[in-house]
């Protein structure tokens, strides 16, 4: 009966200790693997300074227009994918009236058309603007825009850059749709619609519109390639981008 007494705190107190030991063990393990993860998480941070951060994002912006501008300036590039531009609302009434008219019929198809051809030329000779609005771009927080959402870099290039890129851009497209013809085209069909009997007299514009859509194309393929660097690593084409958007991962 004495030697249970003795044996039995024993035996309990052995296991008390084996536990408290394997449970150390295990603490210990954690806190291992939360030093590795700090210590990578600040080393990443302290290999990137905020100058490679806002160049790595203008890198990927810089090839998000370049290959925008090659997919929208081919031929059907605009006219014949998502981004093809439509006669702006204003002027549907001018068409839909005019399609009765003998000449007219195929006014809006053929207005589109120039439209559209006119916005392939002009984002090719437009290039030069936005590679230009990018270098000059100043990032305020470039590390909170790359662990931003997937399109947080396009929204701040579209955000500080986009009314100087319209104003600068809309001359090229004006340029653009008299290569084509599409304004002489219009005011033609401006004329003969207002030559109709009992209706309001209209003036419709082109130049903003296609100007407006264009960038509205432009913009959201960049911001389609800006998610591809952030998402797969393949398309990380430079160290910079490894290195800069490896942090986000």
């Amino acid at each position: 009966m004495m030697l249970k007494k003795i044996v039995l705190p024993l035996l309990l107190l052995t296991l008390f200790y084996q536990a408290n030991a394997q449970f150390k063990g295990v603490l210990k393990k954690v806190d291992e693997a939360k030093a590795k993860v700090e210590e990578k998480i600040n080393g990443s941070t302290a290999a990137l300074s905020q100058e490679e951060v806002g160049n790595g994002l203008k890198q990927a912006l810089d090839i998000g227009v370049a290959e925008a501008v090659d997919f929208l300036s081919a031929e059907d590039g605009y006219y014949k994918t998502a981004y093809k531009i439509l006669v702006p609302e204003d002027a549907q009434k001018v068409t839909s009236k005019l399609k009765a008219i003998p000449g007219w019929s195929n006014v809006e198809k053929t207005l589109e058309e120039k439209m559209n051809r006119a916005a392939e030329i002009a984002v090719e000779k437009a290039k030069p603007i936005f590679v230009k609005a990018i270098k000059e771009m100043t990032f305020q927080d470039a590390m909170n825009i790359l662990m931003g959402e997937q399109n947080a870099a396009t929204s701040y290039l579209h955000k500080t850059t986009y009314q100087s890129l319209f104003d600068e851009f809309m001359p090229v497209v004006q340029a653009s749709l008299d290569e084509v013809n599409a304004r002489e085209y219009w005011r033609g069909a401006v004329n003969a619609y207002n030559k109709i009997p009992f209706i309001s007299k209209a003036n419709p514009e082109l130049d903003q519109h296609v100007t407006k859509m264009a960038l509205v194309g432009l913009f959201d393929l960049v911001e389609k390639k800006e998610a591809s660097i952030r998402t797969d690593v393949s398309q990380r084409k430079t160290d910079l981008l490894k290195k800069v958007f490896a942090k986000q991962d």
